[in-house]
């Protein structure tokens, strides 16, 4: 299953209702968000700034949580958890500008106790303009140390990649 949206880029998005939110969603392998382009976005030729990738990419983990039911407000006040990117990797390959309607995709590459690997898209059309490979860590709201994916959340996403066999190598595998 492909969770994509079925409005045209550049409109507006309908949120589940907070009572749709509070229900935990069937697991998906990947999520697609779209995202306009504007001056904001731009460096003074019209090119979009490479950091604002980074936020893009934000943006579609975001909704894809809330879509499944877990708001970043709510892991904090209900879980005691906040979700911190720990390692990224960035690679640039065309650029995005001023007014382009882009497609942020996000699939979970590898998902363990305490932290996921999501790799990224943002794409004009069939064109990637823009990858990226994400760690992010889940830390504990006080002491912001790493700590354990929530349960509902765990569940959620257990259909999505988790660690290698023992003895098996994975890239990136290392604890945070």
């Amino acid at each position: 299953m492909r969770l994509t949206s079925t409005r045209p880029p550049g409109t507006t998005a309908t949120l589940p209702s907070a009572a749709q939110a509070a229900e935990p969603r069937t697991p998906a392998p990947s999520f697609r968000w779209p995202v306009r382009v504007y001056y904001e976005d731009t460096d003074a030729g019209g090119v979009v700034y490479y950091a604002n990738y980074l936020r893009f990419f934000e943006r579609c983990r975001t909704e894809w949580m809330r879509a499944l039911g877990f708001g970043q407000h709510e892991l904090a006040e209900r879980d005691g958890v906040l979700f911190v990117v720990a390692a990224a990797e960035v690679k640039y390959l065309r650029p995005a500008l001023l007014d382009d309607e882009l497609l942020v995709d996000a699939h979970i590459a590898e998902r363990y106790g305490s932290y996921v690997i999501f790799e990224q898209e943002a794409r004009r059309g069939d064109q990637v303009l823009c990858r990226s490979r994400m760690k992010v860590a889940c830390v504990d709201v006080h002491s912001m140390r790493p700590t354990r994916l929530p349960a509902a959340l765990a569940a959620v996403l257990s259909g999505t990649p988790g660690p290698a066999a023992p003895g098996a190598a994975s890239a990136g595998a290392a604890a945070p």
